[in-house]
């Protein structure tokens, strides 16, 4: 792959061009991490709304019917449903680990099992999360095993 970087002043933005022989699952996943570069989440915590990097929200879990974003320092709810949330994070490293749970995979310290062919995720904010046995099967293969 061929990286070419060109500096015009008379941009407003940052435009990127892909040049490829063939679209291919390796182009599809660099547009699809492009696209997610610059998306936000909203969160609201004591009465405020807080816009949040995707980067920085470590997993998201519904309980109780209200779903929350997990940052490394505070907990935000969201207006959005957990399959919303899937959607929107489409193309990013969120992966499904339950049906109350996405996690962000840049978060993911380390991997080990846990009972009854469950997952258990060490997450770099010290926090452990299971893997259900139903989504433990797609982290094994992000893993590549």
């Amino acid at each position: 792959m061929n990286v070419t970087i060109t500096e015009n002043p008379a941009l407003d933005d940052i435009e990127v061009s892909v040049a490829c022989p063939r679209i291919d699952e390796r182009v599809q996943r660099i547009v699809s991490a492009l696209g997610a570069f610059d998306r936000a989440l909203v969160g609201e915590r004591d009465g405020a709304t807080y816009r949040l990097d995707v980067d920085d929200v470590c997993y998201a879990e519904t309980v109780d019917g209200k779903t929350f974003l997990y940052t490394a320092d505070a907990v935000y709810q969201t207006p959005l449903k957990l399959y919303e949330l899937e959607e929107r994070l489409a193309g990013t490293e969120f992966v499904r680990a339950s049906k109350q749970m996405l996690v962000n995979f840049d978060h993911v310290a380390s991997i080990r099992p846990a009972l009854n062919a469950r997952l258990q995720l060490m997450l770099d904010n010290g926090e452990a999360v299971i893997v259900s046995r139903q989504y433990a099967p797609v982290i094994k293969r992000k893993l590549g095993l």
